[in-house]
């Protein structure tokens, strides 16, 4: 009997052994969805729910445009709707993000656009997969099943279908009574998903579907009430006020937030604490285990998924077609008569390591049931440790990808002069990094003697570090970004190494001190941070500013200009700690209002949201006269932004960034969140959000990784996470961390090897990466094939070999001669490919989720670069696009 998503299912017994968090309040208020889909059962449906004895109140969707349109509800439940359109997730995000918790029953989402069924299935963490051919009783799972699992839900039949968990967090909460056990109920922190269309079917399904209900009521302590008189009608959840969630309740209830939150870290470097339980030895909450068995599973599945890329990268195998499959058939006959010996693997370490890792997972998950902790933790212990030991890290296995790396200031001084920073570059190159961002002007000293900045920075005068830089770079196929703060004028810290006064404010503030921000006590260096700032409003320090990067963009061959430091510092409204009361700040806000910035306060609502926005502005409108002017003159540079990965609304309270907007209106080319964790799950909880964001669909990501404090195998785990997820690449901060370790392990998997030509860069070549990541993912298809441990059907392989060719034409014809037209036919070919990739690949899923997960993840990718290339590359197909 083949085992179904056998990691998660584990996960489930942890319910049952510890319990489930407490809900977020003792009353919650229930909302049930009502739309086109379910009205012809809507009189079945309310009946069933008047025999739950459940309080609710209606949503009808097609009036949910908003949020507030949800009203004061905190649960909702979404029986039997195939369609919601773009805004309706929109608002179904922003509530869940909020703390709103959902149900869903039948297939949901099924019939909406395929950008739609994606996002929703990364929300629940599940998705239908398909019916049922005959109807089915459900069972408990054999290891376990969670507390609230209803013995009564456990007769009655149903027509249902399979539910396939899509994430790590889902949970099989039920299956269905048939060979392989397909998952019936699937569940995360925040959803519960039914299998099988509620409220429509006979007697039978009746009780099941109360029964059902009420459970999933009860996870999340809502009180049942004798229920409406026959002929009172519910009210609409809309009339209600909304008052969402609030994160301390959510700390009541034991739950982690939905995304965490980094904590400053060395002045205003945020950095994520690690996100696994503190190495203790008392008593394992449900939390606790929670997050340690997902924690061990992820492992897992990110090991597997790097053995996979290194096999495949590795092998003989080339693209899935039709050709290669009768070969591989001729050659299944042969091996038949001969023995096959296709199933020998380079890694039998790693793969035993593999096995024993699952039976760790199954024995710290019994060793919890025994309340035995010390042995559970030193179980978990064991395993982590293993798979660490054992990570694939020998041969070749990198994609086309942004392999970035920072340099910094520190590092460029000690290097004295260009011969010493060849070695450097040499190391760099083998390691196979692809792009360097330089450290070219840090808190007001340009690196390089300028003719606009009133002076060099002082630790490298007697040569150009730039100039020497852009050369060795590029002799090496490497391309070299200017990496320039740009609010950000004065460092305390740079101030001690030049033996100045801690207060100096630079050359540049001590030439214009009307340039300077302050803070509401007139203080100029924050005391978190220790750095001064300009004032972004100021019309001679935009023009500064601007002349400085137009210096670098044309005395020198950079390929890029990196804005850091392209903010305001950090505030905290609640203490009242808030900057920007400039001189031309003050003046240009109380033009515009009567008011003095300085007299406004977070209380006074109207005028602070006000004050907000007006500095938000000042950063917006910055950026995008540094993309026009810029690239008006060098059409082929690329521009990026090291931003903040916070939460946006909270970003603009407390730093005025607002890159989403520079991504949409694109400004700027590439997106570097600075998402420092000092785990793997914290870079996951960070980076997960903006990478499933659709709205920035038309820029590229590259998630940044912190060094400092970090094991070198956490690194690689790292970037391996962000290799799994829809990300671009990476950027490693800084150079000055890069042990010789670190350097052997990334010349070994991702050095390029000298007989072979330069791999494309995403941002130069979208098209040709595009064509070069889809050839990767056919090699693991066709190696998994090759071997036999590819689980799907032959109607469904032989489609999925007919459009994988048709997907390859296109891309490759795209590839080779870019226009709008082949645009438009790769672009057609990769949704209609996408939409289908799912029930290709239900079988394999439900053995291999993750990898399945992997797999639509770089399908996402490569449609990021073709929405990327469409802009930058295709001007006759877009007004505002720039050939790069």
């Amino acid at each position: 009997m083949k085992k179904w998503v056998i990691g998660i299912a584990i996960a489930t017994t942890i319910n049952t052994l510890l319990g489930l968090p407490r809900a977020l309040a003792q009353t919650v208020n229930l909302g049930v969805v009502k739309s086109p889909d379910n009205q012809a059962d809507w009189s079945d449906i309310t009946d069933r729910l008047q025999s739950t004895g459940v309080d609710y109140c209606v949503v009808d969707l097609s009036q949910v445009n908003q949020r507030s349109d949800l009203g004061n509800t905190q649960l909702l439940f979404l029986p039997n709707i195939e369609r919601l359109e773009p805004e309706h997730l929109a608002t179904l995000q922003e509530w869940m993000r909020q703390g709103g918790r959902v149900i869903v029953s039948g297939s949901v989402g099924i019939a909406s656009q395929p950008e739609v069924r994606n996002r929703l299935r990364s929300l629940l963490g599940a998705y239908w997969g398909f019916g049922l051919s005959q109807p089915s009783r459900l069972k408990r799972l054999s290891i376990s099943s969670p507390s609230w699992i209803p013995n009564a839900g456990l007769v009655g039949e149903v027509q249902g279908g399979v539910v396939i968990p899509a994430s790590l967090e889902a949970q099989t909460a039920a299956v269905w009574n048939q060979p392989e056990s397909p998952p019936a109920v699937v569940t995360t922190d925040q959803s519960i998903f039914f299998g099988w269309r509620w409220g429509v079917d006979g007697e039978d399904a009746a009780q099941m579907d109360v029964v059902w209900l009420r459970a999933a009521l009860s996870r999340y302590n809502v009180t049942l009430t004798p229920g409406r008189m026959p002929n009172s009608s519910p009210p609409n959840c809309a009339a209600t006020p909304v008052s969402p969630i609030s994160r301390d309740q959510q700390r009541q209830a034991n739950l982690s937030p939905p995304h965490p939150t980094p904590v400053p870290s060395e002045g205003d470097r945020l950095v994520l604490p690690a996100q696994t339980p503190a190495n203790n030895w008392g008593t394992l909450t449900a939390n606790e285990v929670t997050a340690m068995s997902r924690e061990l599973e992820n492992l897992i599945g990110r090991v597997e998924s790097t053995l996979l890329r290194a096999d495949a990268h590795n092998s003989e195998v080339g693209l899935l077609t039709q050709e290669s499959v009768e070969s591989l058939a001729g050659m299944s006959a042969k091996e038949s008569e001969h023995g096959n010996q296709r199933h020998s693997h380079p890694n039998r370490t790693t793969v035993s390591a593999l096995a024993q890792a699952r039976i760790g997972l199954e024995n710290f998950l019994g060793a919890v049931e025994q309340q035995d902790y010390t042995a559970a933790r030193r179980q978990w212990i064991n395993a982590r440790r293993l798979l660490w030991d054992n990570y694939p890290m020998e041969r070749q296995l990198a994609q086309p990808e942004i392999r970035a790396i920072w340099l910094d200031r520190g590092t460029i001084v000690k290097a004295k002069r260009k011969q010493d920073l060849v070695k450097l570059f040499d190391n760099l190159a083998k390691a196979g990094f692809n792009t360097v961002f330089f450290e070219t002007v840090n808190a007001s000293y340009p690196i390089y003697p300028s003719q606009v900045a009133p002076e060099q920075n002082p630790l490298v005068r007697g040569w150009d570090p730039l100039e020497a830089a852009v050369e060795l770079a590029h002799e090496r196929g490497m391309e070299l970004h200017a990496w320039v703060w740009i609010f950000a004028a004065a460092n305390q810290r740079h101030n001690a190494l030049l033996n100045q006064p801690l207060d100096y404010p630079s050359p540049v503030l001590a030439a214009h001190p009307d340039w300077a921000i302050f803070d509401k006590q007139g203080r100029l260096f924050a005391p978190n941070t220790r750095k001064a700032f300009f004032d972004p409003a100021h019309p001679e320090v935009r023009e500064y500013l601007m002349a400085l990067l137009e210096e670098i963009a044309t005395r020198y061959d950079v390929d890029g200009i990196q804005l850091d430091y392209i903010r305001y510092p950090f505030q905290d409204p609640r203490v009242n700690q808030t900057y920007g009361y400039g001189v031309a700040a003050r003046q240009q806000f109380k033009e515009r209002t009567g008011v003095d910035p300085i007299e406004v306060y977070p209380r006074d609502r109207t005028l602070w949201q006000q004050w907000t926005e007006f500095r938000i502005r000042q950063v917006d409108s910055f950026v995008a006269s540094v993309s026009a002017r810029l690239l008006s003159q060098r059409p082929d540079l690329i521009l990026s932004a090291a931003v903040f990965p916070l939460p946006p609304a909270e970003r603009q309270q407390r730093l005025q960034q607002n890159w989403e907007e520079w991504a949409k209106q694109g400004y700027i080319d590439l997106v570097v969140p600075m998402t420092y964790a000092l785990d793997t799950e914290g870079l996951h909880s960070l980076t997960q959000p903006l990478l499933t964001e659709s709205t920035l669909n038309r820029v590229l990501l590259i998630p940044g990784i912190r060094l400092l404090n970090l094991p070198d195998v956490v690194a690689v785990d790292q970037i391996q996470l962000l290799r799994d997820l829809p990300a671009n690449g990476y950027a490693v901060f800084a150079v000055e961390n890069l042990n010789e370790n670190l350097h052997r392990i990334f010349q070994q998997t991702q050095g390029q090897p000298e007989s072979t030509s330069t791999d494309p860069i995403p941002y130069r070549k979208p098209f040709q990466v595009a064509m070069d990541r889809f050839v990767a993912l056919q090699q693991e298809w066709n190696f998994l094939v090759t071997n036999e441990q590819l689980a799907i059907d032959q109607d469904a392989f032989t489609e999925w070999v007919a459009q994988t060719e048709k997907l390859n034409q296109a891309l490759n014809q795209l590839a080779m001669a870019p226009s709008p037209p082949l645009m438009r036919t790769a672009q057609a070919a990769l949704a209609t490919f996408r939409s289908q990739f799912p029930q290709w690949m239900q079988q394999q899923g439900m053995r291999h989720p993750y990898q399945v997960q992997v797999w639509e993840n770089r399908l996402a990718t490569i449609e990021r670069l073709l929405n990327y290339g469409e802009r930058t590359t295709l001007p006759e197909n877009s007004p505002d696009a720039i050939k790069r």
